[in-house]
């Protein structure tokens, strides 16, 4: 089938830049990873993935991240896991 629709949208210069790269990494153009992300939407009969309105403890702890509070570091998976308990 021919593809013969344009598609225009605007979005912030950084994050196009971080995608391509994502993209590149996958083998993917942004004209693909498109067609792709429209394919899913047509499968699913909706968006791919789940969306949800965060609830106010996922909203609290991106507020802490976001201001560098209540992060726990880790050196590899043997020390997160002693951390969790696990």
């Amino acid at each position: 089938m021919p593809k013969d629709a344009m598609i225009r949208a605007r979005t912030q210069a950084e994050l196009k830049t971080e995608v391509e790269v994502i993209f590149k990494e996958l083998g993917l153009s942004v004209t693909e990873a498109i067609n792709l992300f429209f394919t899913q939407v047509k499968l699913h009969r909706g968006l791919p993935f789940e969306v949800k309105i965060p609830n106010e403890i996922t909203r609290k702890t991106f507020d802490d991240t976001d201001r560098g509070k209540n992060i726990i570091t880790c050196e590899n998976e043997e020390d997160m896991f002693r951390k969790l308990g696990i």
